[in-house]
């Protein structure tokens, strides 16, 4: 008995690591795409000066330097130049819109412009994905000669991504080895599991009684309609005897036809479709009915 119990509780430890090392796979998984967001990010640097280097063609300056772009806070951006410069509001809203579609983290963002000289924001708009959102004014307007600097400020998508990874992959992942760890430790028991309305756990088989099937080992095996309504019944009560009156009257009754001979059909096509599994099986109780055995493993 001691021996027995000492083994539940290594077989419990390592179940217990498993499910560990399966959660920092999975956390590690979905880290580990970040990493094609860092290059994004260093691409976007690029695409910044390009929109400066467009504006600058855009004013009649092919000559002047773009001056390295800056990183002023996160997710934020600061294009500067090297000489004044003169603009039309919609030539910028169009460069940059056509230019950092480019970049897929870049589908909302803010821009202001910035007079060297002055006080204050010279013109900005809004950028976002759903574009009835977006908040642009002044356009067709044209801004005098200045020296100006674009903030271009970006709306965080790096933890948003990471966390939504998470969400979509690992939680449910989770959920599944949650669920395996319930049903692991109720078939020591010789327990079968109900896992929704229609569908059980027996031994280590998958009884779907929605979609007709036995899942075993991967494998599915179909079942007919009786078969399927004949194995609900016994799956609802394991380990015990159900009469054969029982088995009748709920099977066939409603046909109008009961058949002695057609339940001991079905019971011995549904015998080799759970052969498969050597734990579970349907046996005669002589003189009562039959019933499903659902073997209690014993660990020595």
């Amino acid at each position: 008995m001691l021996n027995s119990r000492d083994f539940l509780s290594r077989k419990g430890k390592y179940l217990a690591g498993s499910i560990l090392v399966l959660l920092i796979s999975a956390i590690c998984t979905a880290l580990s795409m970040t990493g094609s967001d860092d290059f994004n990010i260093a691409r976007r640097e690029i695409l910044l000066r390009k929109v400066a280097h467009e504006l600058l063609l855009q004013s009649g300056d092919s000559t002047s330097r773009v001056l390295p772009v800056k990183k002023v806070a996160e997710n934020e951006y600061r294009i500067r130049f090297e000489q004044a410069f003169s603009f039309q509001a919609d030539s910028l809203v169009n460069t940059t819109q056509r230019v950092l579609a480019k970049d897929p983290l870049s589908s909302n963002y803010v821009v202001t412009v910035l007079n060297s000289s002055e006080s204050g924001v010279a013109y900005g708009y809004a950028i976002t994905q759903n574009k009835k959102d977006d908040i642009i004014a002044c356009i067709g307007r044209k801004q005098p000669k200045a020296h100006y600097m674009i903030n271009i400020k970006f709306k965080s998508t790096i933890i948003n991504t990471v966390k939504n990874k998470l969400l979509s992959g690992g939680l449910p992942f989770l959920a599944f080895v949650g669920v395996v760890f319930l049903l692991s430790a109720k078939w020591r028991r010789g327990v079968p599991v109900k896992v929704d309305a229609d569908i059980f756990t027996l031994g280590t088989m998958l009884f779907d009684a929605r979609n007709r099937k036995l899942v075993i080992n991967g494998k599915a095996i179909d079942l007919t309609g009786t078969e399927t309504r004949v194995l609900n019944i016994f799956a609802s009560s394991p380990n015990q005897t159900i009469e054969r009156s029982r088995l009748q009257k709920e099977i066939w009754e409603d046909q109008g036809v009961i058949v002695g001979r057609s339940l001991d059909m079905f019971i011995s096509k549904l015998r080799k479709k759970l052969e498969p599994e050597p734990g579970v099986s349907l046996v005669v109780v002589r003189g009562k009915g039959y019933k499903l055995e659902i073997m209690v493993k014993t660990d020595h």
